[in-house]
């Protein structure tokens, strides 16, 4: 059983927009490892997005490399991808990245990953995107591999879309396993995926939103004869944190797919609550590249000094 939501603490960490120069970069992490968040995530896209798959100029930092910079300026934070698009590389080729990544950040990868989906960066570099039932087919099996491959001896494996022989990855990670999250919002396949193979499970929500997928989950894990407390769930949401009513906005779509958490420092209390009453173990703070870095360590500094510690 899960521990009661009124004993469990949240865990809170940023999300640094790579749209952003590196020196942007760096500077939140610095102050997110200094100032006392948990952790920090890093996106896996080459390309801004744009709704009609149109490809467009933008400077976008690859998220590995800046992952393996961020291990090396920091000491305390966890890290993780959020997430790999699993097209961009084969599994066995990750399971040697992450365990080399593992020992350089001292044991404290979080190694995310997802079926993929951002069609103009597949479509720029003549990387195939399959239909959703492949991609999903592809992320099991490379569940699959990367579960093995980070654990224990040699791995064979002979999948329909990956196949090893006695393969070999060695130095095996500093942690006795590193956590495998699987994130998407797909109820019957994507996190029936993270109920099999996942030890963290994320995606976009509302409190509402995530009341309801910790229930699908918890069934998934029941259908499959797991418990359903070995499985951390995080989320995020896009925030509009302001100590002045009027700054904050007020016309915002209610039929946004992203969710988005606008209030007071008083009032976002509330909702993180409402999330962890929901069975969230961990809210990850988007960053906006647009928005000027000093004024997003000015939202995250209010986030972190007046709604974490109600949290606690």
């Amino acid at each position: 059983m899960r521990t009661p939501t009124s004993l469990r603490s949240m865990r809170f960490s940023v999300w640094p927009d790579l749209s952003r120069p590196w020196a942007e970069v760096a500077a939140m992490a610095d102050y997110a490892e200094a100032s006392g968040w948990d952790g920090l995530y890093v996106y896996d896209h080459f390309m801004p997005h744009t709704p009609d798959d149109s490809v467009i100029d933008g400077p976008v930092l690859e998220g590995w490399t800046v992952l393996s910079a961020l291990a090396t300026r920091t000491s305390r934070l966890r890290l993780g991808t959020m997430v790999l698009g699993n097209l961009y590389r084969h599994p066995a080729v990750l399971a040697s990245m992450a365990a080399t990544l593992d020992h350089v950040c001292d044991g404290r990868l979080v190694l995310g990953i997802g079926a993929g989906w951002q069609a103009n960066e597949h479509a720029a570099y003549g990387i195939p995107l399959p239909p959703p039932k492949e991609r999903l087919d592809r992320l099991e099996e490379a569940c699959e591999v990367l579960t093995a491959l980070l654990g224990p001896g040699r791995t064979t494996f002979d999948g329909d879309h990956y196949r090893l022989a006695d393969a070999v990855n060695e130095p095996k990670p500093v942690q006795d396993k590193i956590p495998l999250l699987v994130g998407g919002r797909g109820e019957k396949r994507t996190m029936r995926i993270a109920a099999r193979w996942a030890d963290e499970w994320n995606a976009w929500t509302s409190p509402e939103t995530a009341r309801h997928k910790a229930k699908v989950l918890d069934q998934h894990c029941a259908d499959l004869g797991r418990d359903p407390a070995t499985i951390v769930r995080s989320t995020q949401a896009v925030l509009h944190l302001d100590t002045d009513p009027a700054r904050l906005p007020r016309d915002l779509d209610p039929h946004d797919r992203i969710p988005h958490v606008v209030g007071t420092p008083d009032r976002v209390a509330k909702i993180m609550a409402e999330y962890r009453d929901a069975g969230v173990d961990e809210f990850l703070v988007p960053d906006d590249a647009e928005i000027p870095w000093d004024q997003a360590r000015d939202t995250l500094e209010l986030f972190r000094a007046e709604v974490i510690p109600q949290l606690r």
